[in-house]
């Protein structure tokens, strides 16, 4: 693990439903329990929130607007794997298709920050567009296929 740099996520999702939609409730009556459960995890540094206390206000991709997005910072790959499949968000990752299309291209990406910075919505996409393109590298990569932060 470095204390030069810390982990940078985005996750995008696209719905089903619009996020009033009644059917929508299993995942938006939960997201304030699964964001409190995030920031209590060991690892978490940082979370995207837009308004009131989640992101899912939030649309950086203007052409289509069923996009949600999640985007976070942690220590360390470890820690933000064990929060996503390791705590009670595990249960809602296994629900994910009650709510969400299943995508055909990369939805997550992982990229190293230095530590203290906060990363950009422009930014994560550009990570995102690059491991669609490029598959994972040290530029943006997954779980699958992780790369050391870098050595400063």
């Amino acid at each position: 693990m470095s204390n030069s740099h810390h982990l940078a996520q985005l996750n995008i999702a696209r719905i089903l439903y619009p996020t009033d939609d009644p059917r929508m409730s299993g995942f938006m009556d939960n997201l304030d329990a699964i964001n409190a459960l995030a920031e209590e995890t060991p690892g978490f540094v940082w979370r995207l929130i837009g308004d009131g206390n989640d992101a899912t206000s939030l649309r950086p991709f203007p052409e289509d607007d069923m996009l949600l997005i999640n985007m976070s910072v942690w220590t360390d790959p470890d820690s933000l794997h064990h929060y996503t499949y390791k705590t009670a968000h595990a249960k809602y990752v296994g629900m994910r298709k009650q709510w969400f299309e299943v995508m055909a291209e990369a939805f997550f990406c992982m990229w190293w920050i230095p530590a203290g910075t906060t990363p950009t919505l422009q930014d994560a996409r550009t990570r995102l567009d690059s491991i669609r393109a490029n598959g994972p590298t040290p530029f943006a990569f997954n779980f699958k296929t992780r790369f050391d932060a870098p050595s400063e």
